[in-house]
């Protein structure tokens, strides 16, 4: 027997029923960008290595310990699986000169990759839903990607996620705030973990961010970036902020809020939770005005945010939230193999006028008893079971039989016109709270035929 094969570790099959929650909130996201007028672009899984290292920075951890990169053995090429998607957008941006005329609203969909530790809501693929508006320089659209990200979540149903907002000002007010940052840790170098340590001179803001408790004190107590930023940077983020008042969007300003990335500059965002542990940030975003230079076009302002797909899923299940399945609005019941014809013909003029129909299928043992076919039907979720038995088939009809709303009723319908009665089995949605499998306690007929009432 061969070996079987499994996924790689990290890198997880999305299987039903899992996959109709990432359907349904796939959804909302396109109706949502629709409302805002974002446009969606899709980028490459696959860049030039050098396009992270530019955009991303050599010293952060996703460049030194976290990207797949590899070399193309057909042609020498040094390649990465993209770890994330702002830095390809840019590249896209750029390359192909999408703001000639003006500035362009971007959305995206789809896995990036990181080789990191599998843990809960962190996964070596996971998948990225981001909203990326360029060549606008002001802060009413860095306040208008956060009532896009509000609106999701209001349309999602997702509660308990808060806003943290911050200003990394410009680079020269923060050089200045560096050089006093790298100064106070120097003086508590003994209380510095190794990670701190590390990033002191190359990229100290990151030490903001540190989860280390034992680091606390001192981080509380360093110098603030807010404390060195001039007149212009202020006006934006007292800009943005009065914005967000006027739509009371609530929001605490954070402090230890940073980017470890140079490209990175004034109003800087993140939507975070307390439920799902140390993952806790489910919407990070900013404005990142140097980032087109670094990869090589004009200079154009921008800012955008990501949301991590599965923190998002997850957090739904943590507050109990029911997601919409799919489910058919007929199953087809067919007792003989001699009916087939007529049923999936019945089927398909159903479908092409709207009616989500699912037909019972023969197995290695045939197709099956009344009994067990209908049990099948009820299991589906269907509205609705069509009964192409003998006498119906005799009679030029099909059987349309109710399994949930008054079950047990049913009624003859021409098989001439599925078209002309297809509208009475549709459902407007998948109902949120399908009527549960087993439940409908219909007794299916014990004859050939069908009974009628």
């Amino acid at each position: 027997m061969a070996e079987r094969l499994s996924a790689v570790k990290g890198m997880n099959d999305i299987l039903p029923p899992e996959s109709a929650r990432w359907e349904w909130l796939e959804a909302i996201v396109r109706e949502q960008m629709g409302r805002f007028a974002y446009r969606n672009v899709r980028t490459p899984v696959l860049e030039h290595t050098a396009l992270f290292v530019r955009g991303i920075g050599e010293v952060t951890d996703i460049v030194e310990k976290e990207m797949y990169s590899f070399e193309d053995r057909l042609n020498g090429e040094q390649l990465t699986l993209r770890p994330e998607n702002t830095a390809s957008v840019v590249r896209a941006v750029t390359e192909h000169s999408l703001l000639y005329d003006g500035g362009k609203r971007l959305w995206y969909m789809g896995p990036m990759f990181r080789h990191e530790r599998p843990q809960r809501g962190r996964y070596r693929q996971f998948h990225q839903i981001g909203a990326e508006a360029l060549g606008f320089a002001g802060p009413d659209v860095d306040a208008e990607l956060i009532l896009l990200a509000r609106s999701l979540w209001k349309a999602l149903g997702l509660a308990d996620v808060r806003l943290e907002l911050n200003s990394l000002g410009q680079p020269a007010e923060r050089a200045l705030h560096r050089a006093q940052l790298i100064a106070h840790f120097e003086q508590h170098a003994g209380q510095l973990d190794e990670d701190a340590k590390r990033r002191l001179h190359s990229n100290p803001l990151r030490i903001l961010d540190t989860k280390n408790p034992a680091m606390k004190d001192i981080v509380e107590s360093a110098p603030k970036l807010m404390d060195f930023l001039g007149a212009e940077s202020l006006a934006h983020f007292n800009g943005l902020r009065s914005i967000l008042d006027a739509n009371g969007v609530d929001y605490s300003i954070n402090p230890r809020l940073v980017r470890g990335l140079d490209y990175y500059n004034l109003s800087v965002f993140e939507f975070v939770t307390d439920r799902l542990g140390a993952q806790g940030t489910v919407c990070a975003g900013g404005r990142y005005d140097d980032l087109i230079v670094q990869i090589g076009g004009k200079a154009a302002p921008a800012v955008g945010w990501a949301i991590g797909v599965e923190r998002v899923l997850e957090l739904l299940k943590e507050q109990g939230s029911e997601i919409p399945q799919p489910v058919p609005d007929v199953y087809a019941v067919v007792p003989y193999a001699a009916a087939m014809p007529v049923a999936l013909r019945t089927l398909q003029q159903l479908r092409e006028a709207g009616v989500r129909a699912q037909m019972h299928a023969a197995t290695a043992e045939g197709l099956g008893s009344f009994k067990s076919q209908f049990k099948k039907a009820d299991a589906s979720g269907a509205a609705f079971a069509l009964i192409f038995g003998a006498d119906e088939l005799a009679r030029g009809e099909v059987t349309v039989k109710s399994l949930r709303d008054g079950a047990g009723a049913q009624v003859g319908r021409p098989l001439a016109h599925p078209a002309a009665w297809a509208g009475t089995l549709q459902s407007p949605a998948p109902s949120a709270s399908p009527a549960t499998p087993g439940r409908s306690h219909i007794a299916p007929p014990s004859a050939q035929g069908t009974p009628t009432n």
